[in-house]
């Protein structure tokens, strides 16, 4: 196996090994749900596809074996995180908190799409 090889593979798994740690950190740390979201969505998740795409690397260049099951972990990963934690923020806003209490969104609409922005004008009524 080849030096150039080796250390692909072992920087795949460290890098994966260290956002992963971050991640872990960020889920105990983080003050609020709101703020602790970002920790699995992001760091773990770049973390777990790191080490996914280090051993997928391993059995490639190593065995000669392609391994698809890794590839697609990763990709079902990549695509269900974000889906999950807006699931997650959205019921954690419904479920009685209120806005006063969430950080600053940034947004003119607040943290929820369904929101109307602060300017909008109302629906106009169907008996006229």
């Amino acid at each position: 196996m080849s030096i150039l090889i080796e250390i692909m593979i072992s920087a795949f798994i460290v890098i994966g090994g260290l956002f992963g740690l971050v991640g872990s950190y960020g889920m105990i740390k983080l003050p609020d749900t709101m703020r602790r979201l970002h920790a699995p969505t992001k760091a773990t998740t770049v973390g777990i596809g790191g080490v996914l795409i280090g051993s997928m690397t391993y059995f490639f260049f190593v065995e000669s074996i392609f391994s698809l099951h890794e590839l697609m972990i990763t990709l079902f990963l990549f695509l269900t995180a974000p889906v999950t934690a807006n699931f997650i923020s959205k019921t954690y806003m419904v479920d009685g908190v209120k806005e006063s209490d969430l950080p600053e969104s940034g947004s003119e609409y607040g943290w929820a799409g369904y929101n109307d922005p602060p300017d909008a004008d109302p629906e106009p009524s169907k008996d006229s």
